[in-house]
C-alpha cells in the first residue's frame, strides 16, 4: 500500500538489532492538495477526556468490497487514451492495495443511462424461447472494460441490474417511461399513451413473460460465464419507482415479488444470490413486502438501496439485522466535480456505513469532460477524460474514494466511535491483521487537533482545515 516508511527507532534485541518502532501512517487530502502523506505519528497518552473513543471490542458489519459501475461511456471515454495511460488508470483503480482498491463492482443487464444507446439482449417481438438473446453489443464496451479490470483484479465481484426489460415484454413497449426535460434537445419518442407512473406495473406480469424474464436473467449469466466474466448476483430492477426519460421499467412491490418468485430459482440453479433493489425511495414497506412475500422472500439474499432509498436503510437494517445491506450507487452529481460535491459524498458514505451498509458503489468510473449522458444528464465521475488533449486527471471523488478504500483489506470490519465534543465525524474499520483504519473529515475553517482512543492506543494528529484524512493504526 502506498504510505510513509514507519519509524525505526526501538529498543535493542538481545541479538543487538533494533526493532520498528510502531508509528501511525496517515494521509491527507485538501481542496488544493490531494493524496498527501504526512510524517508518522507516534502514541502517546491520555490527556484529559479524548475528543473520540473507537470501540474495538465489538465490531459491526464485515465490508464486502468498495466499488463502482462498468458503464459503457466510461470505457469509449478511456479508449480516447494511449494504452499507458488507460493500463495506467485501470491499474490504480483495481491493483489490490495500490490505489482504489476497487473490489466489488455493478455492471448494468443491457443499456442503462450512461450507454451509447437502447439496447436489450432480445429485442425480437415475441421471442420467448430467447432464439436470438445475443450479448454480442457488449463485446464492444462491457466485455472488454470488465476484463481489462480483471488483469488488475483477478478477484474482481460483480452484481448486475437491468435499467428496462426488453421492450416487448413491457406494457408500453418502449425502453423509457418517461418523456424529456423541459428545455432538453433529446428526443427519445415516447407517446403520452406510453408514459410509465410510479406505482405501476410497466412489465407484463403474465406466469409467460415472467419466466421467459427469468431465462434472460440466466442466458445473461451464462454468456458472460464464457467471457469469464462471473456474475455472483442480480437484482431485479434498477430504481423500480423511477419512470424515466432513459432505460427505466417502474414496478409495484408486489409485482417485484412475482417476479423474484421465478428469478430466484433459476439464478440458485447457477449459484447466483437475489438482492431487492435497488431501492431508491424511503419506503422500508415496499421492502417488508417482498421479504413477507412467502413465494419471493425466502429468495431475498440481501437489500440495495441508492439515492432517496438512504431514508428506508436504518429501519430495514433495525428489522432485519443480519440481512446483507448494500449501498447501489453514488449520487452523480452534475459533471462538475467540484470540492462542495465531495463533502456532500462524504456524509452520504458515513449514512450509508453507520446504518448497516456492508457495500459502497461509486457510479461512474470515468467520463469525458462535462459527463454528459446519451439522454443529456451530465454526471460526475472519477476519472475525467479531455476529448481534445486526450489526457486525464483524477476528480475530488477518486481521492475521498482512495481515502476510504485504500488500506481496507478482505473482510474489514466497521467499528463504532463514541464522541462527546462533536467530534464524531469520521469512519473506523478494523482490518483482519488487526489493524484499525480511520477516516475522518475536518470540515472547519482551521487546523483541528483532536486526542483518539482506540483501544490501548491514544493519538494526537492536528487535521488540516477543511481536509479528508486517513489514519493507519498497526496491529499491536
Amino acid at each position: 500500500m502506498t504510505s510513509s516508511s514507519p519509524a525505526t527507532s526501538g529498543p535493542a534485541t538481545s541479538g543487538g538489532t533494533t526493532e520498528p518502532a510502531r508509528s501511525v501512517t496517515w494521509v491527507v487530502t485538501t481542496q488544493d492538495a490531494p493524496w498527501q502523506e504526512q510524517e508518522p505519528l507516534g502514541f502517546g497518552r491520555m490527556a484529559g477526556m479524548p475528543n473520540v473513543v473507537v470501540d474495538v471490542m465489538n465490531p459491526r458489519q464485515t465490508v464486502d468490497g468498495i466499488g463502482g459501475c462498468f458503464n459503457e461511456l466510461g470505457w469509449t471515454a478511456l479508449g480516447l487514451l494511449s494504452e499507458g495511460d488507460r493500463e495506467g488508470i485501470l491499474a490504480d483503480l483495481f491493483t489490490p492495495g495500490a490505489g482504489l482498491n476497487l473490489s466489488l463492482c455493478r455492471m448494468p443487464v443491457g443499456a442503462n443511462d450512461f450507454s451509447t444507446d437502447w439496447y436489450s439482449y432480445d429485442e425480437v417481438d415475441g421471442d420467448f424461447d430467447l432464439e436470438h438473446f445475443s450479448i454480442d453489443h457488449d463485446r464492444a464496451t462491457l466485455v472488454p472494460f470488465i476484463q481489462a479490470a480483471q488483469r488488475y483484479q483477478g478477484d474482481l465481484r460483480l452484481w448486475a441490474s437491468p435499467w428496462s426489460p426488453p421492450t416487448w415484454m413491457k406494457t408500453n413497449g418502449h425502453y423509457a417511461a418517461a418523456r424529456p426535460w423541459a428545455g432538453s434537445d433529446v428526443d427519445n419518442g415516447i407517446r403520452d399513451d406510453q408514459l410509465g407512473a410510479e406505482g405501476t406495473d410497466l412489465f407484463i406480469l403474465e406466469d409467460r413473460y415472467l419466466e421467459t424474464y427469468a431465462r434472460y436473467f440466466a442466458r445473461f449469466v451464462e454468456a458472460y460465464g464464457e467471457e469469464g466474466i462471473r456474475v455472483e448476483m442480480v437484482m431485479p430492477q434498477n430504481e423500480f419507482n423511477s419512470a424515466q426519460v432513459f432505460p427505466s421499467c417502474v414496478w409495484t412491490a408486489e409485482g417485484l415479488a412475482r417476479f423474484i418468485a421465478v428469478l430466484g430459482p433459476e439464478m440458485d440453479r447457477l449459484g447466483v444470490r437475489v438482492f431487492l433493489g435497488t431501492q431508491e425511495r424511503p419506503h422500508d414497506a415496499q421492502i417488508e413486502t417482498v421479504l413477507r412475500d412467502p413465494a419471493a422472500g425466502p429468495w431475498v439474499a440481501g437489500v440495495g438501496f441508492q439515492w432517496a432509498g438512504k431514508g428506508a436503510i436504518a429501519a430495514v437494517h433495525h428489522a432485519h439485522p443480519d440481512l446483507a445491506l448494500y449501498q447501489t450507487e453514488q449520487e452523480c452529481g452534475d459533471g462538475r466535480n467540484d470540492w462542495r460535491f465531495v463533502r456532500h459524498t462524504w456524509g452520504l458514505m458515513r449514512h450509508f456505513f453507520t446504518n448497516g451498509a456492508q457495500a459502497y458503489t461509486y457510479w461512474n468510473l470515468a467520463l469525458t469532460e462535462g459527463g454528459v449522458s446519451r439522454w443529456g444528464w451530465a454526471q460526475n465521475s472519477l476519472v475525467v477524460v479531455d476529448p481534445e488533449t486526450r489526457t486525464f486527471r483524477y476528480t475530488n471523488e477518486y481521492f475521498l474514494m482512495r481515502h476510504l478504500g485504500h488500506f481496507l483489506q478482505p473482510g474489514a470490519q466497521r467499528l463504532a466511535t463514541m464522541s462527546w465534543t462533536g467530534h464524531e465525524n469520521l469512519l473506523a474499520f478494523r482490518n483482519p491483521d488487526g489493524g484499525v483504519v480511520l477516516v475522518m473529515q475536518n470540515d472547519l475553517g482551521e487546523p483541528l487537533p483532536v486526542q483518539i482512543v482506540v483501544g490501548d492506543d491514544v493519538i494526537t494528529p492536528t487535521l488540516p482545515t477543511d481536509s479528508f484524512a486517513t489514519l493507519v493504526i498497526p496491529p499491536a
